[in-house]
């Protein structure tokens, strides 16, 4: 599990809040590659776009209509942020596939601090729109009268849960991953001769990572949606 311990880039073993290290170089990278695709890739405009530019309108009209479907029109207007939180997640992901790398959204850390600025987020967005109306998302109108306090207990504690399995599905996929990739490496050092089988099943679980990546940012993002659509429209 060495791939992913946090070391400081200067040497040293003592790590402070304000020590550079491997974690913050990749995620450093990961936003200078949204920049380059997103600001420099179509700074031309250009009607009959470049590769960069059709891939960043692609991305762009991709999440713009998410947003729209799952939280509705009123929704719309927090898609930069929505764009955002994806295109950190996707470029994280893929650059942590690259071999020495550092897999930032392998750590609980990384990915928890993102899941709570969006539960944050959609809960001041949810009173500030819609005021104390917004706590009839807990109450259940449609059930019986006897039932409804028992749900609303159920939907709290789902909804406070929210930001744990939100961070824990992110990084426990990418993690698990890595690891196993790094468990059959071992394989193919050992396995001598018959190395190739180990590394057939590397390039397998290579694909299907590079598959997970993408993913993982779309499901991340999706379930931002979801919440951002309760928070905009609490009723049951």
């Amino acid at each position: 599990m060495d791939q992913f311990v946090v070391q400081p880039l200067f040497g040293g073993t003592d790590i402070s809040w304000y020590t550079p290290t491997n974690a913050t170089l990749w995620m450093a990278i990961a936003v200078a590659c949204v920049a380059a695709l997103l600001v420099l890739g179509t700074r031309g405009r250009a009607i009959v776009p470049t590769r960069a530019q059709s891939l960043a309108e692609l991305t762009y009209g991709f999440i713009y209509k998410m947003v729209e479907d799952v939280s509705g029109k009123d929704g719309v207007k927090y898609f930069p942020y929505i764009m955002t939180l994806f295109m950190f997640i996707v470029f994280a992901n893929m650059l942590g596939l690259i071999p020495t790398s550092f897999t930032t959204t392998s750590h609980i850390a990384v990915t928890a601090v993102l899941a709570l600025l969006v539960f944050v987020t959609v809960t001041v967005i949810g009173f500030v729109k819609n005021g104390t109306k917004f706590l009839s998302l807990f109450w259940v109108t449609a059930a019986p009268l006897a039932l409804r306090p028992v749900l609303a207990v159920i939907e709290l504690i789902s909804y406070f849960v929210r930001p744990v399995s939100h961070s824990i599905r992110l990084a426990g996929n990418v993690m698990a991953g890595h690891a196993v990739i790094k468990v059959f490496a071992g394989f193919a050092a050992a396995m001598g001769a018959f190395s190739f089988l180990p590394i057939f099943a590397i390039t397998a679980v290579y694909a299907l990572e590079v598959l997970v990546a993408f993913i993982q940012a779309y499901v991340f993002t999706i379930l931002t949606c979801v919440y951002l659509k309760d928070a905009l429209h609490p009723a049951h």
